[in-house]
């Protein structure tokens, strides 16, 4: 996800950022490096000395390791008038609980953003500590939006972001597998299902971000009287289909909430 965004930010800035990468595999962080044609830091310490941003793209049980690392050169930072802004995307580690561990002064963003940031069209969710003044806080929603849309949001929402957009994508692409499926099981062949599928799920998500209709008014214009469509929306509701996808964004949601 680090990469992900960090391409983003590359190409929304068109040659002017200055991307750096400190990973404990240092293969991964020269192989993004090369591609990015960006920096290696050697030490997460060196990268927070030299950075405006640092984006924090570990694993929540793995975070307290990295901020005790680099603490000590954001107080230092800090004291000199020149602290880096710490961009989270960790669930559950709240901008409070970020800011316990390294200062409580120190200037945090927490960000949720999702898989489909790989290709630009990711959602991320953006809150922003009272230290990011707001200059600060369009600055790096301008960066983040090479990497997808960009909403700036009350920190806490960001528990139910992370269970509807970030954990969503593997619904969805649950559901276009099975729409695939669907679709050999109605005699296409794999490599034609999957292509419609796909297809279908991009573009009837355009229908609503482009039309600004409501997905149940654009449902009930597909769905004829007697037709094909309302007859496999039948079957969906047979199968709670809405109660299980709501039930599976809750569980989500709650897991977030476990790991605060």
């Amino acid at each position: 996800m680090g990469f992900a965004l960090m391409k983003g930010i590359a190409m929304s800035a068109a040659g002017k950022a200055h991307i750096g990468f400190a990973d404990a595999d240092k293969q991964k962080a020269q192989a993004a490096a090369a591609e990015l044609g960006a920096a290696v830091y050697p030490s997460n310490t060196e990268a927070a000395e030299k950075s405006d941003y640092i984006f924090l793209a570990v694993k929540p049980q793995i975070l307290a390791a990295v901020l005790a690392e680099i603490a000590p050169v954001v107080r230092k930072r800090l004291a000199a008038g020149s602290a880096p802004a710490l961009v989270s995307m960790a669930a559950g580690w709240s901008i409070e609980k970020v800011q316990a561990a390294v200062a409580d002064n120190a200037p945090v963003a927490r960000i949720m953003p999702n898989t489909p940031a790989l290709v630009s069209k990711g959602m991320i969710a953006l809150a922003v500590s009272p230290q990011i003044n707001e200059e600060k806080a369009a600055e790096l929603e301008t960066m983040l939006k090479g990497a997808g849309v960009v909403d700036r949001i009350d920190e806490k929402y960001l528990n139910a972001v992370t269970g509807l957009s970030g954990s969503g994508p593997a619904f969805a692409y649950l559901f276009i597998e099975a729409l695939a499926d669907g679709g050999v099981l109605a005699g296409l062949p794999r490599d034609k299902a999957l292509q419609y599928a796909a297809q279908t799920v991009f573009g009837s998500a355009a229908m609503i971000t482009e039309t600004g209709k409501h997905p149940g008014e654009l449902k009930d214009m597909v769905c004829s009287p007697g037709g094909t469509t309302i007859a496999g929306v039948t079957a969906l509701e047979s199968g709670a289909f809405r109660s299980t996808v709501i039930k599976a964004v809750e569980a989500a949601w709650h897991r977030a909430t476990e790991l605060a």
